[in-house]
Protein backbone atom coordinates (compact mmCIF):
# COMPACT_ATOMS: atom_id res chain seq x y z
CA UNK A 1 0.00 0.00 0.00
CA UNK A 2 1.43 3.39 -0.98
CA UNK A 3 2.18 6.05 1.63
CA UNK A 4 0.53 9.50 1.81
CA UNK A 5 3.74 11.24 0.71
CA UNK A 6 3.93 9.03 -2.38
CA UNK A 7 0.52 10.40 -3.49
CA UNK A 8 1.33 14.03 -2.71
CA UNK A 9 1.01 15.11 -6.36
CA UNK A 10 -2.66 14.12 -6.31
CA UNK A 11 -3.30 16.59 -3.47
CA UNK A 12 -1.07 19.50 -4.49
CA UNK A 13 -3.84 21.63 -6.04
CA UNK A 14 -5.92 21.34 -2.86
CA UNK A 15 -2.88 22.02 -0.68
CA UNK A 16 -1.98 25.17 -2.61
CA UNK A 17 -5.58 26.31 -2.14
CA UNK A 18 -5.22 25.58 1.57
CA UNK A 19 -2.18 27.89 1.71
CA UNK A 20 -4.12 30.66 -0.04
CA UNK A 21 -6.94 30.12 2.44
CA UNK A 22 -4.60 30.57 5.41
CA UNK A 23 -3.20 33.75 3.84
CA UNK A 24 -6.73 35.05 3.32
CA UNK A 25 -7.65 34.34 6.92
CA UNK A 26 -4.59 36.23 8.18
CA UNK A 27 -5.32 39.16 5.88
CA UNK A 28 -8.94 39.29 7.04
CA UNK A 29 -8.07 39.48 10.73
CA UNK A 30 -5.06 41.73 10.20
CA UNK A 31 -7.28 44.27 8.44
CA UNK A 32 -9.64 44.20 11.42
CA UNK A 33 -6.94 44.89 13.99
CA UNK A 34 -6.59 41.38 15.42
CA UNK A 35 -3.21 40.17 16.65
CA UNK A 36 -2.13 36.66 15.68
CA UNK A 37 -0.94 34.71 18.74
CA UNK A 38 0.74 31.39 19.49
CA UNK A 39 0.02 29.41 22.64
CA UNK A 40 1.58 26.19 24.04
CA UNK A 41 0.62 22.82 22.61
CA UNK A 42 1.56 20.85 25.76
CA UNK A 43 -0.66 21.94 28.64
CA UNK A 44 -1.43 20.93 32.21
CA UNK A 45 -5.22 20.86 31.69
CA UNK A 46 -6.59 20.29 28.15
CA UNK A 47 -10.20 21.18 29.03
CA UNK A 48 -13.09 20.10 31.21
CA UNK A 49 -15.72 18.64 28.88
CA UNK A 50 -17.26 15.42 30.16
CA UNK A 51 -16.35 13.27 27.15
CA UNK A 52 -13.04 14.97 26.34
CA UNK A 53 -10.46 12.50 24.97
CA UNK A 54 -7.08 14.13 25.44
CA UNK A 55 -3.69 12.79 24.35
CA UNK A 56 -1.05 12.54 27.08
CA UNK A 57 2.40 13.99 26.37
CA UNK A 58 4.65 13.05 29.27
CA UNK A 59 3.52 14.90 32.38
CA UNK A 60 1.24 17.12 30.28
CA UNK A 61 -1.43 16.78 27.61
CA UNK A 62 -1.62 17.92 24.00
CA UNK A 63 -4.15 20.71 23.91
CA UNK A 64 -7.62 19.95 22.57
CA UNK A 65 -8.26 23.68 22.08
CA UNK A 66 -6.28 26.89 22.59
CA UNK A 67 -9.26 28.38 24.44
CA UNK A 68 -7.88 28.41 28.00
CA UNK A 69 -4.57 29.91 26.89
CA UNK A 70 -6.13 32.54 24.66
CA UNK A 71 -8.48 33.66 27.41
CA UNK A 72 -5.48 34.12 29.69
CA UNK A 73 -4.04 36.46 27.05
CA UNK A 74 -7.34 38.34 26.84
CA UNK A 75 -7.38 38.73 30.62
CA UNK A 76 -3.84 40.09 30.40
CA UNK A 77 -4.88 42.82 27.96
CA UNK A 78 -4.02 41.36 24.54
CA UNK A 79 -7.00 42.92 22.78
CA UNK A 80 -8.73 41.03 19.93
CA UNK A 81 -6.73 37.94 18.94
CA UNK A 82 -6.79 34.98 16.57
CA UNK A 83 -4.80 31.79 16.16
CA UNK A 84 -4.38 28.94 13.67
CA UNK A 85 -3.66 26.32 16.31
CA UNK A 86 -2.71 22.68 16.08
CA UNK A 87 -4.96 20.60 18.36
CA UNK A 88 -5.39 16.93 19.21
CA UNK A 89 -8.39 14.75 20.12
CA UNK A 90 -8.04 11.04 20.84
CA UNK A 91 -10.85 10.17 18.46
CA UNK A 92 -10.96 7.99 15.33
CA UNK A 93 -10.44 9.23 11.79
CA UNK A 94 -13.49 9.95 9.66
CA UNK A 95 -14.06 11.70 6.35
CA UNK A 96 -14.51 15.01 8.21
CA UNK A 97 -12.33 14.52 11.31
CA UNK A 98 -8.63 13.93 11.94
CA UNK A 99 -7.26 13.20 15.44
CA UNK A 100 -4.69 15.98 14.86
CA UNK A 101 -6.13 19.04 13.13
CA UNK A 102 -5.94 22.81 12.77
CA UNK A 103 -8.38 25.05 14.59
CA UNK A 104 -8.96 28.69 13.74
CA UNK A 105 -9.98 30.44 16.95
CA UNK A 106 -10.63 34.14 17.47
CA UNK A 107 -12.01 36.45 20.16
CA UNK A 108 -13.80 39.73 19.59
CA UNK A 109 -14.08 42.24 22.43
CA UNK A 110 -17.47 43.58 23.53
CA UNK A 111 -19.21 41.44 20.91
CA UNK A 112 -22.51 39.63 21.28
CA UNK A 113 -23.74 36.65 19.27
CA UNK A 114 -25.11 38.85 16.50
CA UNK A 115 -21.84 40.71 16.00
CA UNK A 116 -19.83 37.47 16.00
CA UNK A 117 -22.18 35.81 13.51
CA UNK A 118 -21.92 38.86 11.25
CA UNK A 119 -18.12 38.66 11.40
CA UNK A 120 -18.16 34.93 10.68
CA UNK A 121 -20.34 35.52 7.63
CA UNK A 122 -17.91 38.20 6.44
CA UNK A 123 -14.94 35.85 6.88
CA UNK A 124 -16.52 33.04 4.87
CA UNK A 125 -17.52 35.40 2.07
CA UNK A 126 -13.98 36.82 2.03
CA UNK A 127 -12.15 33.48 1.72
CA UNK A 128 -14.64 31.20 -0.08
CA UNK A 129 -16.42 31.41 -3.45
CA UNK A 130 -20.08 32.59 -3.44
CA UNK A 131 -21.26 28.99 -3.78
CA UNK A 132 -19.45 26.03 -2.23
CA UNK A 133 -19.97 22.35 -2.94
CA UNK A 134 -18.66 19.59 -0.69
CA UNK A 135 -19.57 15.94 -0.22
CA UNK A 136 -22.51 16.22 -2.61
CA UNK A 137 -24.08 19.30 -0.98
CA UNK A 138 -24.17 22.68 -2.71
CA UNK A 139 -24.54 25.75 -0.47
CA UNK A 140 -24.89 29.42 -1.39
CA UNK A 141 -23.21 31.92 0.93
CA UNK A 142 -25.52 34.74 -0.15
CA UNK A 143 -27.89 34.31 2.80
CA UNK A 144 -27.18 32.70 6.18
CA UNK A 145 -30.05 31.53 8.37
CA UNK A 146 -30.17 31.77 12.17
CA UNK A 147 -32.27 29.17 13.96
CA UNK A 148 -32.47 28.58 17.71
CA UNK A 149 -32.11 25.07 19.12
CA UNK A 150 -35.70 25.30 20.38
CA UNK A 151 -36.96 26.23 16.90
CA UNK A 152 -34.91 23.46 15.27
CA UNK A 153 -36.18 20.78 17.69
CA UNK A 154 -39.77 21.91 17.18
CA UNK A 155 -39.32 21.86 13.40
CA UNK A 156 -37.36 18.64 12.94
CA UNK A 157 -37.98 16.56 16.08
CA UNK A 158 -41.49 17.71 17.00
CA UNK A 159 -40.41 18.41 20.58
CA UNK A 160 -40.31 21.29 23.05
CA UNK A 161 -36.70 20.93 24.10
CA UNK A 162 -36.82 23.73 26.68
CA UNK A 163 -40.21 22.77 28.12
CA UNK A 164 -39.00 19.19 28.69
CA UNK A 165 -35.59 20.16 30.09
CA UNK A 166 -34.18 17.41 32.32
CA UNK A 167 -37.31 15.29 31.73
CA UNK A 168 -36.12 12.52 29.42
CA UNK A 169 -39.44 10.57 29.26
CA UNK A 170 -41.32 13.75 28.26
CA UNK A 171 -38.79 14.61 25.56
CA UNK A 172 -38.90 11.03 24.23
CA UNK A 173 -42.70 11.04 24.15
CA UNK A 174 -42.87 14.32 22.24
CA UNK A 175 -40.21 13.19 19.76
CA UNK A 176 -41.89 9.82 19.30
CA UNK A 177 -38.85 7.73 20.26
CA UNK A 178 -38.28 4.98 22.80
CA UNK A 179 -36.03 5.98 25.68
CA UNK A 180 -33.04 3.65 25.76
CA UNK A 181 -31.89 1.90 28.91
CA UNK A 182 -29.80 4.28 31.01
CA UNK A 183 -30.43 7.20 28.64
CA UNK A 184 -30.83 10.52 30.46
CA UNK A 185 -32.14 13.82 29.09
CA UNK A 186 -28.75 14.99 27.87
CA UNK A 187 -28.09 11.67 26.10
CA UNK A 188 -31.45 11.89 24.37
CA UNK A 189 -30.89 15.55 23.48
CA UNK A 190 -27.69 14.65 21.64
CA UNK A 191 -29.28 11.62 19.96
CA UNK A 192 -32.07 13.77 18.56
CA UNK A 193 -29.63 16.52 17.65
CA UNK A 194 -27.46 14.10 15.68
CA UNK A 195 -30.26 12.06 14.11
CA UNK A 196 -33.06 14.57 13.50
CA UNK A 197 -31.68 18.10 13.59
CA UNK A 198 -28.10 18.34 12.31
CA UNK A 199 -28.76 16.41 9.05
CA UNK A 200 -31.19 19.21 8.09
CA UNK A 201 -28.85 22.13 8.73
CA UNK A 202 -26.53 24.13 6.47
CA UNK A 203 -27.58 22.69 3.16
CA UNK A 204 -29.13 25.20 0.73
CA UNK A 205 -27.76 28.01 2.90
CA UNK A 206 -25.40 28.10 5.91
CA UNK A 207 -27.14 27.71 9.26
CA UNK A 208 -26.27 29.22 12.62
CA UNK A 209 -27.83 27.01 15.31
CA UNK A 210 -28.21 29.34 18.31
CA UNK A 211 -29.25 29.50 21.98
CA UNK A 212 -28.36 26.06 23.30
CA UNK A 213 -30.07 24.80 26.49
CA UNK A 214 -28.14 25.99 29.52
CA UNK A 215 -27.10 22.38 30.28
CA UNK A 216 -24.93 22.65 27.14
CA UNK A 217 -23.56 26.09 28.04
CA UNK A 218 -19.97 24.87 28.54
CA UNK A 219 -18.01 28.15 28.79
CA UNK A 220 -20.83 30.34 27.47
CA UNK A 221 -22.78 33.01 29.33
CA UNK A 222 -26.45 32.46 30.15
CA UNK A 223 -28.72 34.58 27.99
CA UNK A 224 -29.81 37.57 30.11
CA UNK A 225 -33.16 37.50 28.27
CA UNK A 226 -33.84 33.79 28.91
CA UNK A 227 -31.97 31.93 31.67
CA UNK A 228 -33.00 28.58 30.13
CA UNK A 229 -30.48 29.03 27.30
CA UNK A 230 -26.85 29.99 26.79
CA UNK A 231 -25.39 32.47 24.33
CA UNK A 232 -23.82 29.77 22.20
CA UNK A 233 -24.08 28.95 18.52
CA UNK A 234 -22.76 26.42 16.01
CA UNK A 235 -22.37 26.92 12.25
CA UNK A 236 -23.17 24.36 9.55
CA UNK A 237 -22.17 24.66 5.88
CA UNK A 238 -22.70 21.95 3.23
CA UNK A 239 -24.19 19.87 6.03
CA UNK A 240 -20.86 19.94 7.91
CA UNK A 241 -20.47 21.33 11.43
CA UNK A 242 -17.88 24.05 10.91
CA UNK A 243 -17.71 26.16 14.09
CA UNK A 244 -18.74 26.48 17.75
CA UNK A 245 -18.98 29.85 19.49
CA UNK A 246 -19.75 31.44 22.85
CA UNK A 247 -20.41 34.81 24.35
CA UNK A 248 -17.85 34.14 27.04
CA UNK A 249 -18.72 33.54 30.67
CA UNK A 250 -16.84 36.02 32.89
CA UNK A 251 -18.17 34.84 36.27
CA UNK A 252 -15.34 32.77 37.78
CA UNK A 253 -17.54 31.30 40.53
CA UNK A 254 -20.11 30.02 38.05
CA UNK A 255 -17.33 28.69 35.79
CA UNK A 256 -15.79 26.81 38.73
CA UNK A 257 -19.14 25.28 39.66
CA UNK A 258 -19.62 24.08 36.07
CA UNK A 259 -16.12 22.59 36.00
CA UNK A 260 -16.67 20.78 39.31
CA UNK A 261 -19.85 19.19 37.95
CA UNK A 262 -18.24 18.25 34.62
CA UNK A 263 -15.18 16.78 36.35
CA UNK A 264 -17.36 14.65 38.62
CA UNK A 265 -19.23 13.21 35.63
CA UNK A 266 -16.05 12.67 33.60
CA UNK A 267 -14.22 10.95 36.46
CA UNK A 268 -17.22 8.71 37.14
CA UNK A 269 -17.14 7.57 33.52
CA UNK A 270 -13.40 7.48 32.75
CA UNK A 271 -11.48 7.75 36.03
CA UNK A 272 -9.32 10.55 37.45
CA UNK A 273 -7.19 12.68 35.14
CA UNK A 274 -5.66 16.19 35.23
CA UNK A 275 -5.80 18.88 37.87
CA UNK A 276 -8.11 21.84 37.42
CA UNK A 277 -6.48 24.83 35.74
CA UNK A 278 -6.59 27.38 38.56
CA UNK A 279 -4.74 29.89 36.43
CA UNK A 280 -7.55 29.80 33.91
CA UNK A 281 -10.19 30.39 36.58
CA UNK A 282 -8.19 33.37 37.82
CA UNK A 283 -8.16 34.70 34.26
CA UNK A 284 -11.94 34.27 33.89
CA UNK A 285 -12.41 36.70 36.78
CA UNK A 286 -10.47 39.34 34.79
CA UNK A 287 -11.80 38.48 31.33
CA UNK A 288 -13.15 41.49 29.42
CA UNK A 289 -16.59 41.17 27.81
CA UNK A 290 -15.97 39.17 24.65
CA UNK A 291 -17.18 36.46 22.32
CA UNK A 292 -15.07 33.67 20.86
CA UNK A 293 -15.38 31.08 18.13
CA UNK A 294 -13.51 27.91 17.18
CA UNK A 295 -13.69 26.99 13.48
CA UNK A 296 -12.31 23.82 11.92
CA UNK A 297 -9.76 25.11 9.44
CA UNK A 298 -9.31 21.74 7.70
CA UNK A 299 -13.07 21.58 7.15
CA UNK A 300 -12.95 25.13 5.81
CA UNK A 301 -10.30 23.88 3.36
CA UNK A 302 -12.65 21.06 2.35
CA UNK A 303 -15.31 23.66 1.52
CA UNK A 304 -12.79 25.74 -0.44
CA UNK A 305 -11.62 22.78 -2.53
CA UNK A 306 -14.67 20.53 -2.66
CA UNK A 307 -12.64 17.70 -1.11
CA UNK A 308 -14.52 14.54 -0.20
CA UNK A 309 -12.24 13.66 2.74
CA UNK A 310 -10.30 15.66 5.26
CA UNK A 311 -7.19 13.66 4.33
CA UNK A 312 -7.25 15.32 0.91
CA UNK A 313 -6.51 18.78 2.41
CA UNK A 314 -3.78 17.70 4.86
CA UNK A 315 -0.12 17.93 3.85
CA UNK A 316 0.79 14.65 5.49
CA UNK A 317 -2.14 12.69 6.94
CA UNK A 318 -1.17 10.59 9.93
Amino acid sequence: MSQAWERLEDRMAALRRRNLLAAGVRAFFGARGYAEVETPYAVVAPGEEVHLRAVRAGARYLNTSPEFAMKKLLAGGSGPIFQLARVWRDEPWSDTHAPEFTMLEWYSLRAGMGVLMDETEALLRAVLPPVVECRGVRTSLEHFERVSVAEAFARYAGADVLGTAEDAPALAAQAGVVLREGEDWEDLFFRLLLERVEPRLGRERPTFLTHFPVAQAALARRDPADARVAERFELFVCGIELANAFVELTDADEQRARFVAERARRHALYGPDWEMDEGFLSAVAKLPPCAGIALGFDRLAMLATGALRIRDVLWLPG
